[in-house]
C-alpha cells in the first residue's frame, strides 16, 4: 500500500504505477457523481500533468489532468463538468498545502517522460454495465453489448412514438454525444454508423432528453462513458461527434413537441432553475421553431 493523502471529498493513494482515488460516501456536500464512481484506479500513463492551486474557503486543490482519450468519463463530459464535480481534483484544507505540494512534486516526477498526447485506447475503466437511468422522455438501459431506449408516453415526442422503442448494438455505433442536464436542452445522443438524422434531440429516436430530476449527471454521464468505452473496444478509431456547424439546419418542429418543451421550461422556471430573462428568451426561441 502506498502513501495516502486524504482530502475533503476523496482520498488519493499513491502507488508506483497509479493513483487510486477513493471517493467519500455519505458525507454532506460530496457530489453525487463522486459517490456513483466509488473508486477509480488511474494509471500514471493516463495523466498529462499535475498542478497545485489555491481553492475556495481556505483550501488548496491538487489537480491531475488526464491525457485526451485516456478516460471515457472525461471524453463523454467534453469539458462540461462543473469544477466541483471534476473527479481529478482533490480539495484539501489550506494547512495541508506543504504536504500537497510534496505529493504534487512526487507525482510529476513519476509521470512518463514520453509525449503526453492523445492515446488510442482508454486507460481508465468506466463504471461497469449493466446500467440504466430515467430520462425525461424514456428509460435508457445498457447491458454491455447494446443500448435500449423505452419511451414514456408522458414525455416522448410523437416522432419517437412513431419510431417505437429503440435498441442499438454497440458495434453499430461510432460515438456518444452527452449534453449536461445542468443546462437547458441536456440530452444523451447515440451516433450510429449509418442513418443518423441529426434531428434535435427531442425528435431523434437515437437520443433521450433530460429534464428536472431526469437524467442527472451522476446517472447519465457514467452511462455515456460506459457506452463510449464499449464502442472504443469494438472500434479503436472513434469518429468525433459532429460540431454544431456540421449539423443540418432544423426544419419546422412538431407543435405538440414544442408545447411540451415549453411546459418543461415552465417547470424549470417555477423551480427557480431558470431566470425570468432565460425563460423569456428560450420560450421565444422555441416558438420561432414553429
Amino acid at each position: 500500500m502506498g502513501d495516502v493523502l486524504a482530502g475533503i471529498h476523496a482520498t488519493w493513494e499513491f502507488e508506483p504505477d497509479c493513483v487510486i482515488i477513493r471517493f467519500t460516501r455519505g458525507t454532506r456536500g460530496t457530489p453525487k457523481l463522486f459517490q456513483a464512481l466509488g473508486e477509480r484506479r488511474i494509471p500514471l500513463e493516463a495523466l498529462e500533468s499535475v498542478a497545485l492551486s489555491p481553492g475556495k474557503r481556505s483550501t488548496v486543490v491538487l489537480h491531475a489532468v488526464p491525457r485526451p482519450g485516456a478516460d471515457p468519463l472525461m471524453d463523454a463530459a467534453a469539458g462540461q463538468l462543473k469544477e466541483g464535480c471534476d473527479p481529478y481534483r482533490l480539495v484539501l484544507p489550506a494547512e495541508r498545502e506543504t504536504l500537497a505540494e510534496y505529493y504534487a512534486d512526487e507525482l510529476r516526477a513519476a509521470l512518463p517522460v514520453e509525449d503526453g498526447g492523445p492515446v488510442m485506447s482508454y486507460l481508465v475503466p468506466s463504471v461497469a454495465a449493466p446500467l440504466q437511468f430515467k430520462a425525461y422522455d424514456g428509460k435508457a438501459t445498457f447491458d454491455g453489448g447494446k443500448v435500449s431506449f423505452r419511451w414514456f408516453w408522458t414525455g416522448a415526442s410523437s416522432a419517437k412514438w412513431k419510431a417505437g422503442d429503440q435498441t442499438f448494438a454497440v458495434s453499430d455505433l461510432v460515438g456518444v454525444e452527452w449534453r449536461s442536464p445542468d443546462v437547458l436542452d441536456g440530452y444523451l445522443r447515440l451516433l450510429p454508423r449509418t442513418g443518423s438524422s441529426r434531428a434535435q434531440a427531442d425528435q431523434d429516436p437515437a437520443a433521450v432528453v433530460f429534464g428536472l430530476g431526469y437524467g442527472p449527471v451522476h446517472e447519465s454521464l457514467p452511462f455515456a462513458a460506459a457506452v463510449l468505452e464499449a464502442i472504443r473496444g469494438t472500434s479503436p478509431a472513434l469518429a468525433p461527434a459532429p460540431s454544431s456547424a456540421e449539423m443540418p439546419a432544423r426544419g419546422p418542429s412538431d407543435p405538440a413537441a414544442v408545447a411540451e418543451r415549453i411546459r418543461h421550461l415552465g417547470e424549470l422556471h417555477s423551480a427557480g432553475l431558470v431566470t425570468d430573462e432565460e425563460f423569456r428568451a428560450k420560450k421565444a426561441e422555441l416558438l420561432a421553431e414553429l
